[in-house]
């Protein structure tokens, strides 16, 4: 990452946001940081030098610090269910839809996969970035 444009956590937001069906994104303590102290959300280091806790998710002013990356993403539920709902059409009238055929109404099994992937895309993007900085250089 870098510390101001291309930070490690906007990289990941801006994929998995990315994913269809996403709707939140969140890194280490998330929107629960907003809650806590600067003293509590601070993380700690012990007397070897090593992270004690991980409230930023594994980032230090958008750059990784080695820690475990944690973040968490937010998939809103399937829209296509078997009930009658309320549907915009393309003239803008509304008419009543139903859906037929069995739909699997959570996409946990398959984002899971995906999350993963969108994740080891950016760190292998910014790897490549890192190497390619030190040819040029």
């Amino acid at each position: 990452g870098e510390p101001v444009f291309d930070k490690l956590p906007a990289l990941l937001a801006h994929a998995m946001l990315s994913i269809p069906a996403t709707r939140g994104f969140e890194m280490g303590e998330g929107f629960g940081a907003a809650e806590l102290k600067g003293s509590e959300m601070n993380d700690a280091w012990d007397d070897s030098g090593k992270p004690a806790t991980n409230h930023a998710g594994g980032t230090s002013g958008g750059i990784s610090n080695g820690q475990d990356l944690i973040f968490r993403t937010a998939f809103k539920p399937a829209s296509s269910i078997a009930r009658p709902q309320q549907a915009l059409n393309a003239d803008g009238s509304v008419s009543e839809l139903t859906i037929e055929g069995r739909h699997d109404p959570c996409v946990v099994p398959r984002a899971v996969p995906v999350v993963e992937a969108m994740c080891a895309m950016v760190l292998a993007d910014l790897m490549l970035r890192k190497k390619n900085n030190r040819i040029s250089s």
